[in-house]
């Protein structure tokens, strides 16, 4: 290191080296210039420690005076004066009422589930640490919602209850049935009964066969079992046994159609990290009829494209040497551990938000009660598909009465048994239960607040932050305009509140987005990523798929993801208007000669659906759909409403296989339209997915009732899709595998609700407002320099300095935030001193 030969920190009023000047050692002295020089130097480092200590003392007073005594500007019905550093906690609020969506609670669910064990209610429940497959057993239970008429009663007044129901879903494996029963009222009384719930349903009854939840560790061991007889020769194709940690099995589903017969191809693959990616050519076709393990049986063996019908046919062909041989590749390469070089710079942090006020969102974490800007709605949490939201409400009215995912579904093709026989609804897995606690920094934003989910699957369970919220700058201007002239030239910043959950079933992680708008705007967002379901790859493979690596491929598949959203604009009597874009011609007197009397050019028609319908959207963007209340006009006479915005268009492709006949009608359009009926709740069910030719839920049902023949002016509800085809080479990278669909306001406003434009806008006096570097947080940057060279102040740091440093603090918050690059002028200078000062302490202390 070369020797200093000025002090490490300089006056402002000295000016710094430049960036290209370099520090060149010095000559070496004799002995008394030598001790002259040391004398000079331990000079020279004292002053530089004692500039540091004064810069400290600076930024120590600094961080005092903004923390304790500075005027709050960003909450003015706060007190006047903050007590501390803006906090990132939610600011809390009351709900309006207790929410009546919400799931019950571990002790809710435990008594309940006690009291039905009770021998009074004659079920003859197996508690379900110990159950097998044939006792009776309950496998979840949770909150069944209110009906919609009572629930608005108790939103608008506060003198009405409102009834608490459960549901509980009872696997009887000695009827082999599974039974929904609806248990109420709510809290437990002498008044408390118990029945069959039976009218959301459209077949009368559940076949145990339906049912899709495995316990793996059983199925583990019962496939060493059926396969031991093959045990030799698995270890000399293979070098291991299913269960040894060198090969592992997985199935495919549905595994009925009707619920008489229960059967799934299974699949060998390596036991090593990322196996979902690591298939074998080894098919097995099993028979897991009824709960009696002894009487399952293999089927039948698939093996390099030949079928073996019994055990010893597959020990024949192996002694003959027709069976193939195989070896895992060595490397890592479907794990997740970092392997490569680093990229160029990767060892330097990347850019991140900072909230320098604290939240703009409040918060009531017991009831799960959100409002942001305009906005409020409720949250609810259950075993199927997870988050739901409530009563979303803008400006004062309610927009939307229930926001939900229904299902979610994908389904593959290729040239085995396992890719070509796969449809996946993972609403049966249960999404909710699915969920995983969120990584701060990756999943969302270090400062998003973190809410848990408890679900009642096997017991009771709760997953520790499961649900964030956070508000985001989506770095795109709301709306924008530049020109000359007063009034006319302004930008209003695009800002967003987000709701998130992920779900990882089996393979796959979904990310849910639910996103709010300073305009009004809702958007759904959904993203997807995690392992592939991957295949072998062969040379009769590429019309199915791409290959991944040197014996593997992704495989082409459709993702489609329902949801229900019963919108509800100046009220229930809402419609749905078909809004379509053609070309007209008209003559007309005043053309030019030259251009002919014929006019050529676009025209909108509308046309009010009278009827429940199947939709969808039309080709080219060429119209859209709207819910309307034609009751409820603005001032200027239109009918107020929502217009629905599709993002990337996508439906069931496949529609004539028997594995999706009726269990998945909701995939096979781009929207439908109902009228609502509490006895028609969902599109789907958890046992749908095996069950395509009798589908508990059969959505044609649900949207297309011969005696429900006019939805105009009534309560109706929408259903739409999200879809992504994996059709390329299919990545599980989140920015490839994203869906989105929006609403935004179509003519919604009053002319005193006009569309409200948020302070945070810039102007073209925006040069008054900005931030400035104030030479303390210089100091105090320098001072929490890292080893790497890297800066690292606290955010209560950061916020205090902008805090102290912002212009117009007496009203212009907002405003200032905009154009965070625009200084003070007259300040420029100095700041850029305090930067050059700064690179040149940097260098020379390397």
């Amino acid at each position: 290191m070369a020797e200093a030969r000025e002090p490490l920190l300089q006056p402002f009023d000295k000016e710094p080296l430049d960036d290209h000047e370099s520090l060149s050692p010095p000559p070496y002295h004799s002995s008394s210039k030598r001790k002259r020089f040391a004398d000079q130097y331990f000079l020279a480092l004292l002053e530089g420690v004692a500039f540091i200590a004064l810069g400290a003392s600076v930024a120590a007073v600094c961080v005092w005076y903004f923390c304790s005594g500075i005027p709050n500007t960003a909450h003015p019905d706060q007190t006047n004066t903050l007590t501390s550093c803006p906090c990132t906690d939610a600011l809390p609020i009351k709900a309006p009422r207790p929410n009546p969506w919400k799931n019950l609670n571990v002790e809710e669910a435990t008594a309940l589930r006690s009291w039905l064990m009770e021998p009074e209610r004659g079920l003859n429940l197996t508690r379900y640490s110990g159950a097998q497959d044939t006792d009776n057993y309950i496998h979840f239970v949770e909150t069944y919602k209110p009906p919609k008429n009572v629930t608005l009663a108790y939103l608008q007044d506060p003198s009405v209850e409102i009834p608490r129901y459960a549901r509980a879903v009872v696997d009887r494996g000695a009827d082999d049935v599974i039974v929904d029963y609806l248990i109420g009222p709510l809290p437990l009384s002498k008044d408390t009964t118990v029945r069959p719930l039976t009218e959301i349903y459209h077949q009368p009854s559940i076949p145990l066969n339906a049912r899709s939840t495995f316990n793996w560790t059983n199925l583990g061991r019962y496939m060493a079992f059926a396969l031991e007889p093959l045990n030799e020769v698995t270890l000399d194709l293979y070098g291991g046994v299913v269960g040894d940690k060198v090969l592992a099995v997985a199935g495919t589903g549905p595994m009925s159609y009707d619920g008489t017969w229960r059967r799934s191809w299974l699949q060998l693959r390596w036991d090593k990290p990322g196996g979902w990616l690591r298939p074998i050519d080894f098919y097995v076709y099993t028979d897991f009829t009824g709960t009696d393990p002894t009487k399952y049986k293999v089927l039948r063996i698939l093996h390099d494209g030949k079928t073996y019908n019994t055990m010893d046919e597959v020990k024949a062909a192996w002694r003959n040497g027709t069976l193939k041989r195989a070896s895992p590749e060595p490397s890592d390469w479907s794990s997740r551990a970092i392997k490569g070089k680093r990229r160029d710079l990767d060892d330097r942090a990347g850019p991140r938000r900072v909230m320098f006020d604290g939240p703009r969102y409040r918060l009531d974490r017991e009831e799960q009660y959100i409002t942001w800007m305009g906005w409020a709605f409720y949250l609810s949490f259950e075993r199927d598909m997870g988050l739901h939201l409530w009563d979303i409400n803008f400006r004062g009215e309610r927009i939307i009465y229930e926001l939900s995912p229904q299902e979610a579904m994908a389904q593959y093709s290729g040239i085995d048994p396992h890719q070509a026989s796969t449809v996946w609804l993972d609403r049966a897995f249960g999404m909710g239960s699915n969920v995983r606690e969120l990584i701060l920094g990756y999943d969302c934003p270090a400062d998003a607040i973190l809410l848990n989910a408890t679900v009642h699957e096997s017991g009771s369970s709760t997953r520790r932050n499961a649900i964030c919220i956070f508000e985001s700058d989506k770095h795109i201007p709301l709306s924008r305009h530049t020109e000359r002239g007063k009034n006319v030239m302004g930008a209003v910043r695009g800002h967003e509140l987000v709701v998130r959950t992920i779900s990882t079933v089996g393979n796959y992680d979904y990310i849910f987005d639910y996103t709010f708008q300073l305009d009004g705007s809702i958007e759904i967002r959904l993203s997807a990523s995690g392992y592939l379901q991957g295949a072998v790859w062969t040379e009769n493979s590429a019309e199915y798929g791409h290959a991944i690596h040197r014996d593997n491929m992704g495989s082409l598949h459709d993702h489609v993801i329902n949801y229900k959203v019963d919108f509800d604009i100046a009220g229930i009597k809402n419609s749905l208007m078909q809004v379509k874009l053609e070309v007209e011609e008209r003559e007309v007197d005043w053309l030019d000669p030259e251009w002919g009397s014929t006019l050529i050019q676009q025209k909108i028609t509308r046309n009010l659906l009278s009827e429940e319908s199947l939709l969808s959207w039309p080709v080219n963007g060429e119209g859209t759909y709207v819910v309307t209340n034609e009751e409820a006009k603005n001032a200027w006479g239109n009918s107020r409403g929502y217009v629905i915005h599709p993002g990337p268009l996508c439906r069931l492709t496949n529609l004539r296989s028997k594995r999706t006949e009726n269990n998945v009608n909701w995939a096979k359009q781009h929207l439908a339209v109902s009228v609502r009926k509490e006895e028609e709740p969902s599109s789907s069910s958890p046992w749908n997915i095996n069950l395509p030719g009798r589908a508990p839920v059969d959505f044609y049902k649900v949207s297309g009732d011969s005696d429900r023949s006019s939805s105009r002016f009534e309560d109706d509800e929408r259903w739409v899709e999200l879809g992504a085809a994996c059709r390329v080479l299919c990545d599980t990278c989140f920015l490839q595998q994203r869906k989105h669909i929006a609403g935004g306001p179509r003519r919604l406003a009053q002319p005193r609700h006009a569309p409200h434009t948020p302070r945070r806008r810039l102007s073209q006096h925006a040069h008054q407002h900005g931030y400035v570097l104030c030479p303390a947080l210089a100091l105090e940057l320098q001072r929490l320099r890292r080893g790497d060279g890297s800066i690292c102040p606290t955010v209560s740091q950061l916020g205090a300095a902008q805090q102290r440093w912002r212009l117009g603090r007496g009203g212009g918050s907002e405003g200032s935030a905009l154009y965070s690059g625009i200084t003070r002028p007259g300040a420029l200078s100095r700041d850029r001193r305090v930067g050059r000062a700064w690179r040149t302490v940097a260098e020379r202390q390397q």
